[in-house]
């Protein structure tokens, strides 16, 4: 893989050609098949730029081009000793050439999405400035999915009147396949990364709760996942920011969606939150993340569920199914307190899981080991937050996160 960069004014391109050994069909951190649909994107930062570290420009190219790297990637500058061991010792990927310093900056900032968890991370970090990336039409390939209003969730970004720095960026139509998207979900740190010398940034906090980071998220491992390949520190994403002199931060790593939700709802941002950009005016209330959500929000309020979406619909048809589930947590905590769930869309899966509130109270509070995987300039303040504000699990609560899907 060969990588340049081009700047015109504040929009930088990237191009990169497969070498004979590459393929157009990759896989990123978490296993889904990809498909390339094309070799370049542009990245429009909100002012020009004089000038942007080497490791900067590499790693935001690394989050694009990484699924479908085999042997090696030639940057057009130099980079770092330490960013190219960490994308060798992370992927066994030869990187280089090798030849100019490390970086480093000392603010921590908000990659700021929108959703629940990234409002939680908001209202407990109040002075963050917010980095928000915004999808934009590419030139050459059609966009399939005019329905997601990224223009939407921009306008609420701005809404909210924090420090607010927005990049656009049409990377996400190099994804064919499955639908345009992040290669890796890293990219979308890509916009703060080439504004990080600008923004003096040692750190980018992200809303990824405990299910991302401790209980195998979604679509790959359903189970305790200490050595989470895309968000633990150790890990090879983890140490590829670090060697960038910006580090992963998980302010909400150590707490579980329902608690996200309950700190989004009580914030000032609250107005703000959308986490389905398939309406104009609001969520549009009938996708499988709608549903998802409002199983949440509704065991947070203690309230019925609010849908008109029924068991026979596509998008509710694996909560008729025996479990294991994406989201299990969540699926057991809204089953055991949502009043009447038995009479909804999760009613079969409320009789599979059998949970009960004694038996998922433990994700109300946070899991120890996320805290102390903060970079240490943070700890102190999410340390403070989260055994001021949520309180700590005990080590038989801790045990239930440590035994998630191990059997």
């Amino acid at each position: 893989m060969r990588v340049t960069w081009t700047a015109d004014g504040d929009t930088w391109r990237m191009a990169f050609r497969l070498d004979a050994e590459d393929d157009v069909t990759g896989r990123c951190a978490d296993g889904q098949p990809l498909r390339l649909a094309t070799n370049s994107f542009r990245i429009e930062l909100p002012r020009t730029l004089r000038e942007i570290h080497p490791d900067l420009l590499a790693l935001a190219a690394w989050t694009v081009a990484a699924p479908w790297t085999r042997r090696r990637i030639v940057f057009d500058r130099p980079i770092s000793d330490g960013l190219a061991g960490a994308i060798g010792d992370g992927w066994g990927i030869e990187a280089g050439p090798v030849g100019t310093g490390a970086r480093s900056g000392g603010r921590l900032a908000i990659s700021y999405s929108g959703g629940a968890d990234s409002v939680a991370v908001a209202a407990m970090l109040p002075d963050a400035p917010f980095v928000h990336f915004q999808r934009v039409s590419h030139p050459r390939v059609p966009n399939r999915w005019t329905h997601y209003r990224s223009d939407v969730l921009a306008e609420l970004a701005a809404a909210t009147g924090r420090e607010l720095t927005v990049v656009r960026s049409d990377l996400e139509f190099t994804l064919a396949e499955p639908r345009p998207g992040y290669p890796e979900h890293h990219a979308v740190a890509a916009g703060a990364l080439l504004m990080a010398d600008e923004l003096d940034l040692g750190g980018l906090a992200f809303g990824y709760e405990l299910g991302s980071r401790w209980l195998g998220g979604d679509r790959y491992l359903l189970r305790y996942t200490p050595d989470n390949p895309m968000w633990a520190p150790h890990g090879a994403w983890g140490r590829a920011f670090a060697a960038a002199g910006v580090h992963l931060v998980l302010p909400v790593g150590g707490v579980s969606e329902a608690v996200t939700m309950r700190l989004a709802l009580n914030s000032e941002l609250r107005g703000q939150v959308r986490w389905c950009l398939r309406g104009v005016g609001g969520p549009c209330g009938t996708c499988g993340k709608c549903l998802y959500k409002e199983l949440i929000q509704a065991a947070v309020e203690r309230r019925p569920l609010r849908t008109t979406i029924t068991a026979g619909r596509p998008v509710a048809r694996r909560w008729q199914e025996p479990p294991p589930y994406g989201g299990q947590e969540m699926i057991e905590y809204g089953c055991a307190r949502v009043p009447g769930v038995e009479d909804t869309v999760f009613g079969a899966a409320a009789r599979y899981l059998g949970a009960t509130e004694s038996s998922t109270a433990w994700l109300e509070r946070c899991y120890p080991p996320a805290i102390e995987e903060i970079p240490e300039p943070w700890r102190g303040r999410v340390r403070d937050f989260m055994t001021g504000e949520i309180g700590l699990m005990n080590e038989d609560e801790a045990r239930r996160v440590e035994t998630w899907g191990v059997a």
